[in-house]
């Protein structure tokens, strides 16, 4: 039998091409969005005056924000290593956690302006 089997030694060199490129500045575009989102509506929340609710809207867009930054990070740095692990559930969790308690404070900010 000729095929390779999974005690057969090394696996052959990967040749990742610009995919890891592609998929850190695709990380990095999204977390510039993020950050243009919040710091769009945090300046919503406080520019009609300073409230109660404006500043709980701006404190929990701030969370997410770096909850998101977080994720972000890990993912780009992981799409440097030769041989990425791929997103983990946690993580793919977490980012669209940050997607939804982006679009809540939008919602909130929205209501209350």
């Amino acid at each position: 039998m000729s095929g390779r089997g999974p005690g057969d030694g090394p696996a052959p060199a990967r040749d990742p091409g610009l995919q890891p490129e592609r998929t850190r500045l695709a990380w990095r575009r999204t977390t510039l969005t993020c950050t243009v989102v919040a710091v769009l509506a945090g300046k919503g929340a406080v520019q009609p005056g300073p409230t109660a609710v404006g500043a709980a809207a701006v404190a929990v867009m701030a969370a997410v924000w770096l909850c998101f930054l977080a994720v972000a990070h890990r993912r780009i740095g992981a799409a440097a290593s030769p041989r990425p692990d791929p997103l983990s559930h946690r993580a793919a969790l977490a980012a669209t956690g940050c997607v939804l308690g982006l679009a809540l404070a939008g919602c909130v900010m929205v209501a209350i302006g």
